[in-house]
C-alpha cells in the first residue's frame, strides 16, 4: 500500500523522526534520526557501523512515526511503512547532504563538525552514509 501524500509530508515535515528497523528475529528497532525530503524520497544520515545501517542492509522495511528529540513518541502519532536502503558514502550524496543542511541549518553543521573533530582527535575515518527511503507499494 502507498503512503499518503498527507502523511508522507507529515513525516518529511517532523523535526524528528522515530526510524524503526527491524532484527534478523523480525523484532523492531526504533531511534530518533534527523530526516529531510530530496524529492520523492525521505533521506537520514548515519555512522556506517550504527545498528540500524545493518539491520537495513538485512532488511529494506523500515517505519516512521514523529518523535521529539529523545525519541518520545505520541501514542496517537502517525506511523508510515516504508522501503530503505543505504545509498552510499554521505560524501558522495551532495543532494542528500543539501537536504538535510536546508532543513537543519547551523545544527546540523555543528553536529557533523563536532563529529570530524572528535574522528581527528581519535584519527578515526568519518564514515557516514545516507539512508534513502521510499514509500511502501
Amino acid at each position: 500500500m502507498t503512503v499518503p501524500d498527507t502523511q508522507w509530508r507529515e513525516i518529511a515535515a517532523s523535526p524528528f523522526v522515530s526510524l524503526g528497523t527491524f532484527r534478523r528475529n523480525g523484532a523492531e528497532v526504533a531511534v530518533p534520526v534527523w530526516i529531510a525530503r530530496d524529492g520523492d524520497e525521505l533521506v537520514v544520515t548515519s555512522e556506517r557501523n550504527t545498528g540500524k545501517v545493518k539491520r537495513l542492509r538485512n532488511d529494506p522495511r523500515v517505519t516512521l512515526r514523529p518523535c521529539s528529540r529523545m525519541g518520545s513518541v505520541e501514542p496517537d502519532a502517525i506511523t508510515v511503512t516504508a522501503h530503505g536502503r543505504v545509498a552510499g558514502p554521505a560524501t558522495d550524496d551532495r543532494r542528500a547532504d543539501s537536504a538535510l543542511r536546508r532543513k537543519y541549518g547551523l545544527q546540523y553543521r555543528a553536529i557533523l563538525g563536532f563529529e570530524a573533530l572528535v574522528r581527528k582527535i581519535q584519527r578515526r575515518p568519518g564514515d557516514r552514509v545516507i539512508l534513502r527511503i521510499s514509500r511502501g507499494d
